[in-house]
């Protein structure tokens, strides 16, 4: 152990501790903007800075070890006026027009201004001025930037996209995609982990907001929303909601409050995906020879960009069934159109997730089957649902539990777990075991996919169709070492789940931000332990969805289901795919 001081109290602690650990163990507070614990400790704002007594400069706490006998000061007179020196040395580049911020009360620059007591700014602002492109989900204002770097290393460590990067030199330092290029025209996936480690508002998800208000607006449009598995685990969490009322029912009842005619679960289409995925499943994994191998979900669209860009030889082994969001669009304006007698133009759906990446899936070419029309017209993230809740005046916990609409608003606990990683593969075995011996297996009998790690493996038995080699894995940096794995021959599986966001949805790019939390494990089990007290945890046995096949889709795999509920990954391309075509034809 190593025994240090600071700010006069004796402390031990661990060789190789820093001192912004040690005062954090202590529970004495060091500012800081850039930190993020073993991804982003490069000391790049200068705030985490202290002083150690027979040291000449001020050094920063995030990245200097203890030493012993060391005599630390986080909040002398030099340190103070330093650090007062630099925020506002960062705020003279910086766009400080806070009102109309998307991230204003939950800023990190803002509240270490208002906790250093920052009243005025002795420095003529220099902000960097650059375009603002809002053709893609995910948003950068350069004028907010304090160049933290924590979107590049979360990019390159944990997403190992390598996408962002450090550009220019000196005054003339910023962030971006590259000299002469925009997002759009990278092969981001649109995770959104950029945006939930920023500490400001320099990178956000693009608002959507008015559309939905718009369309609430006219009474030609029929309003529906859907909301996904992941959303009912964090919506409360913008409210300061206790556990107790942050129920499911007085979401709903805020949706409706702000005039949504029809207010349904994604769980629905959840359980509709486990039918057409795990039929196709079983119907792959009894025709082998006619398949290219492992098959992969498909209901995470940054996956299947960066599958599509990163690993393009493997597109035919993902499931062709569309997500739940994609599948609930298409029934809605088709058989709930049918079903309510409304013209499915006229019918506006937006879905609510805690996603990102789900705005640029709604967009896609091939996602227009019912009507010609996108079967979804808007995605919100969780953190616009809350921003609408607040500017139309809902309080939530005033509101009465409702339930959500029929028909389409009927899920089972195998839907719920969506949301988790591992949920989906847990909930397409369940089903896939029912279809191949016609007796359901026990509900927890495949938990062994469950849990916290990032890359998990099994080997589970079906009779009559014998031992399914399964994988699940989430984040992208974990799912590229798998696709290394299975590209050279190290690993061999049958079905994978992959999730692009570390953790699964529940820590999707558009959940609510806490500042150094990580939210998706809590989260996460907190939607398993809605399917362990579910009624119904099979999605064959949601009556809603037997419904739909008895009246309307007929059968899993048929035509009509094959026409809605499936897509071809092979009808769009990626930027690079594009621009290797560009120069094939030149």
């Amino acid at each position: 152990m190593v025994t240090i001081k600071i700010n006069g109290r004796a402390l031990s602690v661990q060789p190789g501790t820093t001192i912004l650990a040690a005062a954090q163990q202590a529970g004495i507070p060091i500012p800081h903007l850039c930190y993020l614990k073993e991804i982003n400790e490069i000391a790049a704002c200068r705030m985490c800075i202290v002083e150690v007594a027979g040291t000449d400069r001020l050094v920063p706490a995030c990245n200097t070890a203890v030493e012993e006998g060391m005599d630390i000061q986080t909040n002398s007179p030099r340190v103070r006026k330093a650090r007062k020196t630099n925020l506002r040395l960062i705020l003279s580049q910086h766009n400080s027009n806070c009102t109309v911020c998307v991230r204003s009360g939950n800023c990190e620059l803002q509240r270490l201004s208002h906790d250093l007591n920052i009243h005025y700014q002795p420095y003529s602002p220099q902000v960097e001025r650059s375009r603002v492109d809002l053709s893609v989900p995910v948003v950068r204002e350069a004028g907010k930037c304090i160049k933290c770097m924590r979107c590049v290393q979360i990019c390159d460590k944990v997403q190992g996209m390598h996408i962002w990067d450090v550009l220019g030199t000196g005054s003339r330092t910023t962030v971006g995609v590259g000299p002469a290029r925009d997002l759009r025209d990278t092969d981001c996936t649109f995770c959104g982990q950029c945006v939930t480690h920023c500490p400001t508002g320099a990178l956000t998800v693009r608002d959507e907001t008015n559309r939905v208000l718009n369309a609430l607006a006219d009474p030609e449009t029929v309003t529906v929303v859907q909301v996904a598995p992941a959303v009912r685990a964090a919506w409360a969490e913008s409210f300061d909601l206790p556990a107790g009322q942050a129920s499911i029912g007085k979401m709903v009842a805020a949706l409706k409050e702000m005039g949504f005619d029809y207010v349904f679960d994604t769980n629905f289409s959840a359980d509709l995906t486990i039918m057409e995925e795990g039929s196709e499943f079983l119907q792959r994994f009894t025709h082998r020879a006619d398949y290219n191998w492992p098959m992969f979900t498909s209901c995470c669209p940054g996956w299947v960009r960066f599958l599509k860009s990163q690993y393009p030889g493997y597109t035919a082994c993902l499931s062709t069934a569309k997500s739940p969001q994609q599948m609930f669009g298409a029934v809605a304006k088709s058989y709930f159109a049918e079903r309510i007698g409304a013209d499915p133009h006229k019918i506006f759906v937006v879905s609510i997730m805690p996603c990102s990446a789900k705005k640029m899936e709604c967009e896609l070419p091939t996602m227009k089957d019912a009507c010609g029309d996108p079967d979804v017209d808007v995605v919100l993230t969780t953190r616009e649902m809350d921003r609408l809740l607040r500017s139309d005046g809902i309080r939530p916990e005033e509101l009465e539990d409702e339930n959500f609409d029929s028909p389409l608003g009927t899920g089972t606990g195998a839907a719920v777990i969506f949301g988790a990683t591992g949920g989906v593969m847990d909930a397409a075995l369940r089903s896939a075991y029912y279809l191949v011996t016609g007796s359901n297996p026990d509900a927890d009998a495949f938990s062994r996919v469950r849990g916290d790690q990032p890359w998990k493996e099994a080997v589970f038995t079906i009779p009559g169709a014998g031992a399914v080699r399964v994988a699940v894995v989430s984040g992208l940096a974990n799912t590229r070492r798998l696709m290394e794995a299975v590209d050279k021959g190290e690993a061999e599986y049958d079905f994978v789940e992959v999730m692009a966001c570390p953790g699964g949805c529940a820590g999707g790019g558009g959940q609510p931000i806490h500042e150094g939390e990580e939210l998706a494990s809590s989260r996460g089990s907190l939607l398993w332990e809605l399917d362990a007290q579910a009624q119904v945890r099979f999605s064959h046995e949601n009556p809603d969805v037997a419904e739909l096949y008895r009246s309307y889709l007929e059968a899993p795999l048929g035509e009509r289901s094959h026409h809605l509920l499936h897509t071809d990954h092979f009808d769009w391309q990626m930027p690079s795919q594009r621009a290797k075509a560009g120069e094939t034809e030149k």
